[in-house]
């Protein structure tokens, strides 16, 4: 994903075949271009893993998830399936090494690129809502018992009597 100039990027097309392979780069247009397409390509690639994380915790959850392998699942998936994908191969290889990611915390991180592509849609008035959703679902991995959540509760206490799971003494 390269911008500028077309003679400016046919200089650097020799080394951007042995970078990525021929076929492996594209010139977008003028300078900054490659960058923007880029950064929907992240933004992109946020929705793709946010769906299978819904997938995945879907099927563990399922009264099929304890006898589920999802190692085994994934290379299915990954032959033949609409859903085939590197980031389906690259799940496989986390399933394989701690098949209930015990080892994690789900704690997601961000780099920018998606905040960029969701203020990007908002500017250019074009819907994206699972881009925007999936943003917003790594900022809700970082909290634990999150003062909205709490609010959310109590306001469901307040107006229905709808019961709240209340702190003990020992979770002070």
């Amino acid at each position: 994903m390269v911008g500028g100039a077309p003679e400016h990027v046919a200089t650097l097309t020799a080394a951007l075949d042995v970078l990525t392979g021929p076929g492996g780069h594209l010139h977008t247009g003028p300078v900054g271009s490659g960058h923007y397409v880029k950064m929907v390509h992240n933004g992109i690639e946020y929705g793709l893993m946010q769906a299978y994380a819904e997938g995945f915790e879907l099927l563990t959850a399922s009264r099929f998830g304890p006898e589920l392998d999802l190692t085994a699942i994934c290379d299915l998936w990954n032959h033949g399936s609409v859903v085939r994908s590197w980031l389906l191969e690259l799940a496989r290889d986390a399933f394989a090494a701690d098949p209930k990611l015990e080892n994690l915390e789900g704690y997601v991180d961000d780099s920018g690129e998606g905040r960029w592509t969701v203020a990007e849609a908002v500017e250019c008035a074009v819907s994206a809502p699972v881009i925007t959703l999936s943003l917003f679902e790594r900022f809700a991995s970082r909290q634990k018992n999150a003062f909205q959540d709490r609010v959310l509760a109590a306001l469901r206490n307040q107006f229905g009597g709808h019961a709240v799971k209340r702190k003990g003494p020992h979770d002070a």
